[in-house]
C-alpha cells in the first residue's frame, strides 16, 4: 500500500501527495478569495445600501457564523466520504451564494447571501485534512501550514484585486452599482471550474480513494468516519484547547480581513484603492508566514519533542497579542501598516503552528479534530464581531482583543502532551 510522503517536492506533480498539495491550496485560495471578495468593496456597498456600522457588523458576523457549523460537519464528512468528494461538493454548492450576492438589492438579501458564503470557509478543514493524510510526521506541519498559508493569501489577493477590478469596470463605462456586482461573479465561476479540476486530478490518500479502499478491505479499522470520529474528537481536551487558540489567531485574522478596508478609510481617510492595498498586505503575509509557523514547529519537534510544538505556539501567540495592541494604538497610517504587518506575521505563524499540532491530537479522529479546531477560528471571529458591535469602535475592539489573545495563549501551554500521548503518530496511513 502506498505510504505517506516524507518530503515536499515543490515542483513535482507526478505523485498523489504533491498533486493533492498543489490542488488543495489552489482550491482553498479560490474559496478564500470568494469568501472575502465582498470585504474590500464594503465602503461602496455600505454607501449604496445606506448601511449603519451596526449593519456592517451584522454582515461581518454573518460572513463567519455559519462556517462554525459547516466546519464541524465537514471534518467527519472527510472521514466518511474522503476529502476529494467533500471538496468537490463544497466548491459547487458554495458557488451558489457567491454568485447570488451579486443579485442582492437590499441589506436583507445581501446579509442572507453573505451568510451563505460563510460556508465556503469550511474549505480550510478539507485542505488541512487532505495534506494531513498525504504527508508523514517529518513534514506534515510544513505541508499543512504551506497549503493553508498559500490558500489564505486568497484573502489578501481579494483585498487588492477586487477594488482594481471595480475600477477597471468603471473605466470601461460600467456604473459603480453594476461594477461591484460583476466583479463578484468572477470568484463564483472560478469555484465551479475548480470543482471539476479537483475531482479529476486528486485522490483521497496515497493508497487511493476511501470508497475503493473500503471495498477492498484495506481501510484501517477506526477510520470509518462520521459521527464516531466526531465523538472521539469531542472527548479529547486538547481539541478544545486548540479550539480556543485557533479562535485567538485565525479568528483575529478573519476579523482583520473583514474590517481592515473600512478601518483605513474611516480612521485614516484613505481612498478605497489605497485602503485595499494596505489591507491586502496583511493577507498576503500568508504566502510565507503560515508556512514559516509550520516549519518552525516541525524543526522544534525534530530537535526536541512534541511538546516543543506547544511551546512554539505559545510564544507566537504572545507576539500576536502584543503586536495587536500596538496596531490598535497606532496614531498614523504608516505606523498602523507597520504594526499590522508585525502582528500579522505572528498571527499567521500561530495559525500554522496550531495545525502542526492537529494531526497528533487524535490520529484516528483526524476529521473530527480538524473540524473542531477549525470551527474555533470562526467562533473567535464571530465573538470579535459581536465585540465590535457592542463597542461601536474598531480601535477599542482591537485593544480588548489583544488582551484576550494573551489570555488564550495559556491554552497552548495547557495542551502539552504526556509521554503516552506524545508517542502517537498522526493520521493512519490509508486515511
Amino acid at each position: 500500500m502506498a505510504s505517506k510522503a516524507d518530503s515536499i517536492k515543490l515542483f513535482s506533480f507526478t505523485t498523489a501527495p504533491m498533486r493533492a498539495f498543489h490542488l488543495t491550496w489552489v482550491a482553498f485560495f479560490i474559496c478564500f478569495f470568494a469568501w472575502f471578495a465582498c470585504a474590500p468593496l464594503m465602503p461602496v456597498i455600505k454607501g449604496e445600501f445606506g448601511l449603519s456600522m451596526e449593519q456592517v457588523a451584522n454582515i461581518n458576523i454573518a460572513a463567519v457564523a455559519i462556517t462554525i457549523f459547516v466546519r464541524l460537519l465537514i471534518g467527519p464528512l472527510c472521514d466518511r466520504y474522503g476529502p476529494r468528494m467533500a471538496y468537490t461538493g463544497l466548491l459547487l454548492l458554495g458557488s451558489i451564494p457567491v454568485l447570488g450576492v451579486a443579485l442582492s438589492q437590499s441589506y436583507e438579501s445581501f446579509l442572507l447571501f453573505r451568510l451563505g458564503i460563510g460556508a465556503v470557509g469550511a474549505s480550510f478543514v478539507i485542505t488541512q485534512y487532505h495534506t494531513s493524510v498525504m504527508f508523514g510526521p517529518k513534514v506534515v506541519g510544513t505541508a499543512n501550514a504551506a497549503a493553508a498559508g498559500w490558500g489564505n493569501s486568497g484573502g489578501g489577493a481579494a483585498q487588492a484585486l477586487m477594488p482594481l477590478m471595480l475600477t477597471a469596470l468603471t473605466m470601461l463605462g460600467v456604473s459603480q452599482s453594476l461594477g461591484w456586482r460583476l466583479a463578484l461573479v468572477v470568484p463564483g465561476v472560478a469555484m465551479i471550474v475548480m470543482a471539476f479540476v479537483y475531482w479529476r486530478y486528486t485522490q483521497d490518500c496515497p493508497a487511493g480513494n476511501f470508497s475503493d479502499l473500503r471495498k477492498a478491505g484495506l481501510l484501517p479499522e477506526g477510520s470509518k468516519g462520521g459521527l464516531a470520529s466526531f465523538r472521539e474528537a469531542c472527548r479529547n481536551h486538547r481539541a478544545w484547547l486548540l479550539f480556543v487558540t485557533y479562535g485567538a489567531c485565525f479568528g483575529i485574522e478573519i476579523f482583520i480581513h473583514n474590517i481592515a478596508a473600512v478601518y483605513y478609510v474611516d480612521h485614516f481617510g484613505l481612498s478605497l484603492g489605497s485602503a485595499g492595498l494596505a489591507a491586502a498586505s496583511f493577507g498576503l503575509l500568508a504566502l510565507f508566514a503560515r508556512a514559516l509557523g509550520g516549519w518552525v514547529s516541525d524543526r522544534a519537534a525534530h530537535k526536541g519533542s512534541l511538546n516543543s510544538r506547544v511551546t512554539v505556539l505559545f510564544v507566537l501567540m504572545i507576539g500576536e497579542g502584543l503586536g495587536l495592541l500596538w496596531f490598535a494604538n497606532a496614531d498614523g497610517v504608516v505606523y498602523a501598516v507597520i504594526a499590522m504587518l508585525c502582528f500579522g506575521l505572528f498571527t499567521h505563524m500561530a495559525c500554522g503552528a496550531t495545525y502542526a499540532l492537529v494531526p497528533f491530537v487524535a490520529p484516528k479522529a483526524l476529521g473530527g479534530v480538524a473540524g473542531i479546531v477549525g470551527a474555533g477560528g470562526n467562533v473567535g471571529a464571530v465573538a470579535a464581531g459581536f465585540l465590535m458591535k457592542g463597542t461601536g469602535d474598531i480601535a477599542q475592539t482591537l485593544s480588548i482583543l489583544s488582551g484576550l489573545v494573551l489570555v488564550a495563549s495559556l491554552c497552548a501551554i495547557a495542551a502539552r502532551f504526556t509521554l503516552t500521548s506524545a508517542a502517537a503518530t498522526p493520521a493512519v496511513s490509508a486515511a
